[in-house]
């Protein structure tokens, strides 16, 4: 019995999806031109699957956090 490249992943790379660079700025609540902007400046890592790129959600909400300003109370 063959094992699939999904199967072989570690199961939380399954839950971990790649999006699309569009579904990236979606997710950011931004355009897209943004999140080519962090790809070209090597801002955020990505993911080169042939001629495509992918960001998985785990880096967006890593980014997210790096950029987290706490209130001072």
């Amino acid at each position: 019995m063959a094992v699939t490249t999904s199967e072989r992943a570690a199961p939380s790379q399954r839950n971990d999806p790649l999006l699309t660079v569009a579904q990236a700025g979606d997710y950011l609540g931004t355009g897209e031109r943004f999140i080519r902007r962090l790809i070209a400046q090597r801002r955020i890592t990505y993911v080169k699957l042939g001629k495509y790129v992918r960001l998985q959600r785990s880096t967006l909400d890593a980014f997210i956090e790096a950029g987290r300003i706490t209130s001072e109370e």
